[in-house]
């Protein structure tokens, strides 16, 4: 099970980093310590020192911008990530900073998301080829934000986020679905940047959360590597976007945060309430992962069966190909196809 690589991971809200500040990431098994210059201008540097391997972001960020270790003061660059100063070193004592340097990830913002690039090579200079995702509704404040720890490699978390047919085992409950109400369905999909779409549609009606709305909701889901899941409601002319991130923190853990942004006036007033229903539906799966690591252990052969299993062969697909295109230096070719999808949940 490897991470995907040469791709920008979701790191954060723009919200959590304030000026002056840093903040600690692991990401596919990197450890990142973002911060904010003065100027409000981003940086990320490997949250390692390598001097004694004290982690930067516990150090500080200096009207130089430059990060301070914590544990012998040696400042680093926050830009290039060479080392500037070692406080230890007497004056008739010298030592080349220059070679001393600390990895430097690409960092950007897109409207209220921030993004780190991991590539796979760890010496690799300069603005990486592709840009992170734009999500046009993803700006100003976020009226909910959840997020939680998940015991497990990133696959089976994003298989999770994606399985259609867990919903009325898994969520039980009298605001979503039951047992009772499984009935057939069919849902139209088409392949989309780095991923793919089941195309707008009306949520089914044993979905009472969307009735909360109010209105005809009209929704859209997508699916991108490495692993973004976006649903976009729309009720008339105002927007519900769900932005939800399933990212690797090493082989055997990752972490899911959801956050939601919308227009729509009565969300707002409800997100008191929703907002539990959501952080409980999260909860729900963390639970649910947590009981499969029992039988995860022992190294079984899944299965996974067409229709309601298609779109994680196809998460499989995605991977395997991105891989190969960065290896073959080659665009990238989407293999999912445009196809209607059956099963009953």
């Amino acid at each position: 099970m490897s991470f995907v690589l040469d791709i920008w991971y979701f790191a954060g809200l723009s919200s959590d980093i304030k000026i002056s500040n840093m903040m600690r990431r692991e990401i596919a098994g990197q450890p990142i310590n973002i911060g904010r210059r003065k100027d409000g201008s981003l940086f990320a540097l490997s949250d390692i020192c390598p001097h004694r391997a004290a982690p930067l972001s516990a150090g500080k960020l200096t009207a130089q911008d430059t990060v301070e270790c914590p544990y012998h003061g040696w400042t680093f660059a926050t830009r290039s990530g060479t080392c500037q100063f070692i406080p230890a070193l007497t004056q008739d004592q010298h030592i080349d900073t220059e070679k001393i340097k600390v990895r430097t990830f690409p960092v950007k913002e897109t409207g209220a998301l921030i993004w780190v690039y991991i590539g796979s090579d760890k010496n690799e200079k300069g603005e990486p080829e592709t840009s992170p995702p734009v999500f046009q509704f993803a700006t100003g404040k976020a009226v909910l934000d959840d997020t939680i720890a998940l015991d497990c490699h990133v696959d089976h978390g994003v298989i999770g986020l994606m399985d259609p047919a867990h919903g009325p085992y898994v969520h039980q409950q009298w605001w979503w679905r039951t047992k009772a109400s499984i009935h057939e369905k069919a849902k139209a999909f088409k392949p989309s940047p780095l991923g793919f779409t089941m195309c707008a549609h009306t949520p089914s009606s044993n979905s009472f959360a969307y009735k909360l709305l109010g209105g005809k909701p009209v929704t859209e889901i997508r699916f991108a590597l490495p692993g973004i899941r976006t649903e976009t409601i729309t009720v008339g002319k105002k927007t519900l976007l769900s932005f939800t991130s399933v990212t690797p923190i090493d082989e055997n853990s990752s972490h899911i945060r959801q956050i939601f942004f919308t227009d729509i006036l009565s969300f707002k007033i409800l997100s008191p309430l929703l907002g539990h229903f959501a952080r409980r539906f999260l909860r729900q799966d963390a639970e649910m992962v947590a009981l499969q690591q029992q039988g995860l252990k022992y190294g079984p052969t899944l299965m996974f069966i067409e229709d309601a299993d298609t779109q994680a062969k196809w998460y499989f697909n995605l991977k395997k190909e991105w891989a190969l295109s960065r290896k073959q230096n080659r665009d990238f070719i989407n293999p999912v196809k445009a196809k209607t999808l059956y099963w009953r949940s």
